[in-house]
């Protein structure tokens, strides 16, 4: 698809990368936003990149919107010529599958879901052809996932999985939205894992939670003193199964200031990973874990 530029009122120029979520999309729109900030365009007030597409704020007062539309086309064509890599992370989420609350939550919304005679994660492991729960939770934990935007609500990531896209998971969201859902669900909806930031409503399956928090506007919380929320686009996500005692414990060094998350720096090429997603992907784990 050929990047398509269009006007959103007087303030805003939206910009879409392709039609449907690849890592190559994201790339795209990551090389043009850090190309608009690198620019400083006078009167560019705010960029805020997405899965496949991005959106540019600027003052019409202090450029014109075609004159900004000429900028960005500028430096698309200046982009599409980068090498898709970047410097990012590769951080450990642990989750507990299957637990308690979320199982509660679901039951009471049973009649807004595809199967209501099933919970979430056995739907889930039913339509994408993998037998059990078990089996899903290795293949929902096995391969890592890829941040490819944060928001909708604050501290919010949206995750791709890096996988084949013939085994990436993928699981329709519920058939009407539910008013509740846990903080720290781990859920998914269509392509895209996502980790409910704060409790609310919402409409993605829910296959666990994680005992680690991801936003705090407090920052009191150790690893979120300095930026309130964890994740940034472009960072790497491995999820590890644990136990509900490992959980209770997780809970209790996050309260007591003592839980520290296994984050380490890494490097990111799409063209190396494309070569050999699965050699790849264990490259990633051996910088995670040390061998």
């Amino acid at each position: 698809m050929k990047t398509r530029y269009s006007f959103g009122g007087d303030e805003h120029i939206f910009v879409e990368c392709d039609e449907e979520m690849s890592l190559q999309a994201f790339f795209k729109g990551l090389s043009i936003t850090n190309g608009v900030r690198d620019s400083r365009i006078k009167g560019v007030t705010e960029i805020c990149p997405a899965n496949a597409s991005f959106q540019i704020k600027f003052n019409p007062d202090e450029i014109a919107p075609d004159d900004l539309l000429a900028e960005l086309k500028r430096i698309e064509e200046t982009a599409s010529k980068s090498v898709a890599s970047l410097k990012t992370r590769i951080i450990e989420i642990p989750v507990l599958y299957n637990d308690p609350w979320t199982h509660e939550t679901l039951m009471r919304f049973r009649e807004r879901h595809q199967d209501p005679s099933s919970t979430d994660i056995e739907y889930a492991a039913r339509i994408n052809d993998l037998g059990t729960v078990d089996n899903f939770i290795k293949a929902h934990s096995g391969a890592p996932w890829f941040v490819s935007m944060v928001g909708f609500v604050a501290g919010l990531p949206f995750l791709y999985q890096m996988a084949e896209r013939a085994k990436q998971i993928e699981v329709p969201k519920y058939l009407r939205p539910r008013t509740d859902t846990p903080k720290l669900t781990v859920g998914h909806g269509g392509c895209f894992g996502c980790i409910y930031s704060v409790r609310g409503a919402g409409g993605y399956q829910m296959f666990g939670v994680t005992p680690m928090p991801i936003y705090d506007p407090t920052q009191t919380i150790s690893y979120l003193k300095d930026f309130m929320v964890l994740f940034r686009p472009g960072d790497i996500v491995k999820w590890k199964p644990i136990d509900r005692e490992e959980y209770d414990q997780t809970v209790a060094a996050v309260e007591a200031g003592k839980f520290q998350p296994r984050i380490r720096d890494v490097s990111f090429a799409l063209d190396e990973f494309e070569k050999d997603i699965d050699g790849y992907n264990r490259k990633l784990q051996e910088a995670l874990y040390g061998h």
